[in-house]
């Protein structure tokens, strides 16, 4: 679909959104806008508010909002629920029977007179966890204004995951009350409260409520758009399983003097054990862990291969003196499973270093699945790469017989799964939402994998929807560390954009 050109008319109404006449009124509300038009609309209504709505955001990211603060979440639940309500849309705090303490899912509908369509956006108002001695200022939840590279910044916890969207949707939709834009489609809105936790009961609560979570396609606004700041949208997500292991060495850490080359070294066994693998370039070593990988169609390929190349960019940006997989891309190699070492745990370091041999030695994995890897085959390739390695391995606690029965002991810990999803570019529905979001922001990134994991496919069994991913956030939004931030640029151009969608047919 060719993007629809903004006519002069229509720019003049833009313009006047903040005070519209009863002729523009009658104009706007008697046939659905385009999807140019209403992001028109919206930017003509956020751009001289820019200072309101930044207080409005500062407001809504000084509520905490981590899963160790159940109490924090409610009260984020309650005010969006306001928020909802007051743009004039039905509103529910949903749960299902006996999740009732679980943080509840915000929902409201938006009803279009004759729609026979129904878009749904995503969202989640809960947050990574804080440590406030790591954030300047040490206030996590007490949000201000930062220029970088001459433009500001708002820093706080949720600023770019996930606040940032939600403030965009209920000014977006605002924008379109306001001006009387007549809509085509139905809206819902659907904005989570443990999508940081692992969106453990999420399937569950959106199969209670079936009836209010179904639409024609699910937009989950989330993440980042591309490193060089254009619009992306991302028609996957990367899945995940996490592989916990330890090893064992002396039954309590020993003098490293007195049984230095004697007691076995559980943490250099293990980093011995890790080492082997993936080889110097990142590639994974563990036998048949590409297997089964779903290949990308023509229409991905292409889409891959017009992409913004940012690997130098970001080279410099992070100070990499090389970078895994080279010289392929990163965007390439987002579409292949990773294994990622979280971290290593053995001994004591810096001022408690002590000159001992430790007991043990553990490291957490977690491997990142595309389309085509199942998660727990290829945990199960982990566990049989180490015990090619010559340890015995338990998935409990091992005996004093078992360890004194085999040279070498590992116990293997398996997390849960999250599969990985990819909706087809070419479908109709896929092609509609590019063109509305071409129509806002100009060309756009279109990506079949993005990095992270999103539990798109707990939405997709619940709702018999696909679902299509329509970021806003910066790339170096600090999202999951301290001082989490995002560029104010980014939300304005967050609001055309879902004001767009919101203007689908």
């Amino acid at each position: 679909m060719t993007p629809v050109r903004v006519c002069l008319p229509w720019l003049l109404a833009a313009a006047s959104v903040a005070g519209v006449s009863p002729a523009v009124s009658t104009m706007l509300a008697q046939a659905p806008a385009t999807t140019a038009q209403t992001a028109a609309v919206a930017k003509a209504y956020a751009s001289p508010r820019h200072e309101e709505l930044t207080k409005q955001f500062e407001e809504l990211l000084s509520m905490p909002n981590v899963a160790a603060d159940p109490e924090g979440l409610r009260k984020n639940a309650d005010y969006l629920e306001a928020q909802l309500k007051a743009l004039g849309a039905e509103t529910k705090l949903l749960t299902a029977p006996g999740l009732e303490k679980y943080p509840r899912v915000v929902w409201g509908e938006v009803k279009s007179p004759g729609a026979t369509r129904t878009i749904v956006f995503y969202a989640h108002y809960d947050g990574q966890p804080v440590t406030p001695s790591e954030w300047d200022g040490g206030k996590p939840f007490a949000p201000y204004l930062k220029t970088v590279d001459g433009e500001p910044r708002v820093y706080g916890r949720g600023a770019g995951d996930d606040k940032a969207t939600i403030m965009a949707q209920l000014t977006a939709l605002k924008a379109i009350r306001d001006a009387h834009v007549k809509l085509s489609a139905n809206l819902r809105f659907i904005w989570e409260g443990e999508e940081e936790n692992g969106s453990e009961h999420l399937e569950e609560i959106l199969k209670a409520n079936r009836e209010l979570i179904t639409g024609d396609i699910w937009l989950v606004c989330d993440g980042p758009v591309d490193q060089s700041r254009r619009q992306s949208l991302a028609f996957g997500a990367r899945g995940d399983a996490h592989v916990q292991i330890t090893v064992y060495g002396p039954s309590h850490p020993l003098h490293s003097g007195h049984y230095g080359n004697w007691a076995p070294n559980p943490a250099l066994e293990l980093v011995q054990l890790l080492a082997g693998m993936k080889d110097a370039n990142g590639h994974v070593l563990i036998p048949h862990y590409y297997d089964g990988i779903q290949p990308l169609g023509p229409v991905e390929l292409k889409a891959l291969a017009d992409a913004p190349k940012n690997d130098e960019m970001l080279r410099n940006e992070l100070a990499l003196g090389h970078t895994d997989g080279s010289p392929r891309h990163l965007l390439e190699l987002l579409n292949e499973p990773s294994l990622n070492i979280n971290g290593i745990s053995a001994g004591q370091t810096g001022a408690h270093s002590t000159n001992a041999v430790p007991s043990t030695a553990i490291a957490n994995l977690d491997i990142r699945l595309v389309v085509g890897s199942e998660g727990k085959l290829e945990q199960q390739r982990v566990v049989d790469y180490v015990k090619s390695q010559g340890f015995f391995v338990t998935s409990a606690e091992p005996t004093k017989a078992e360890l004194l029965g085999h040279a070498k002991v590992a116990r293997i810990e398996l997390g849960g799964v999250e599969p990985a999803v990819r909706t087809p570019m070419d479908l109709p529905i896929a092609s509609e939402v590019i063109a509305a979001v071409k129509s806002a922001r100009g060309e756009v990134v279109l990506l079949p994998t993005m990095g992270g994991t999103v539990p798109l496919d707990a939405m997709e069994r619940a709702s018999g929807t696909r679902t299509i991913t329509v970021p806003i956030a910066n790339h170096d939004d600090n999202q999951h560390a301290a001082n989490e931030n995002l560029r104010m640029q980014n939300l304005w151009d967050g609001i055309e954009t879902m004001a767009a969608l919101m203007a689908m047919k």
